[in-house]
């Protein structure tokens, strides 16, 4: 008995619950083969003993009709089990096929989102990184010298004016992290950096200059 038909439409809809239902199934005709055995052990014939005595009669010492139920019960539950493990074996080649699908599918889209992501124009930078000191904020946050700046906290590349925004930010986030955006080899990148106190100067421990409008 052929539980799933062997087509596309079928490899799509197969889940993990249909595959736990044929196992289920699986399990089920395997205790009625377990029962009927256990029919034939209480008889003392098993599948194969000899129904007649020795000289050709019907044995009267056994159930004869329990025994030739339970013999046609388990070849016909037998033919079951060999058709179950076939379907549950192209149930798991569907959904495994129908899981690597959907793995490559959202690969294909991750890989578009980041080229997408990639060729999109770099926002204007307005502040350039060219000192950073041991052991500071901003060194433990991961920003490097050459870290061209195109977001700080809430100042962006639309909003800079001086770098007094810049401080005035700085100085209202104290022990709170920020959200710095960068352009390192040409290549976006952002980082956490919380001002705070430390062994040396001011909140940050780094050198930020402004770019001018129009300089490389």
């Amino acid at each position: 008995m052929k539980m799933i038909e062997g087509n596309n439409e079928a490899a799509m809809t197969i889940t993990a619950n249909d595959v736990k239902n044929l196992i289920k199934k699986k399990d089920d005709i395997e205790e009625q083969i377990k029962a009927y055995y256990d029919v034939l052990e209480d008889q003392g014939v098993g599948v194969e003993g000899p129904l007649v005595d020795a000289e050709g009669f019907p044995r009267s010492d056994v159930n004869l009709y329990q025994i030739r139920t339970a013999r046609h019960n388990i070849s016909c539950l037998q033919n079951d089990h060999k058709a179950i493990m076939v379907d549950i074996e192209e149930a798991l080649h569907k959904l495994h096929a129908r899981e690597k699908s959907k793995r490559e599918q959202d690969e294909s889209q991750q890989g578009q989102a980041e080229a997408m992501e990639q060729d999109a124009p770099l926002p204007s930078p307005f502040a350039r990184v060219e000192g950073i000191s041991q052991d500071s904020p901003a060194c433990r946050a991961g920003m490097r010298v050459g870290d061209e700046v195109v977001e700080f906290g809430s100042v962006n590349t639309g909003n800079f004016r001086n770098l007094q925004n810049i401080a005035s930010v700085v100085q209202h986030s104290e022990g709170k992290p920020l959200r710095v955006s960068v352009i390192r080899d040409g290549k976006p990148t952002q980082m956490s950096l919380t001002p705070q106190q430390w062994s040396g100067r001011g909140l940050l421990g780094c050198n930020i200059v402004p770019i001018h409008r129009g300089a490389s």
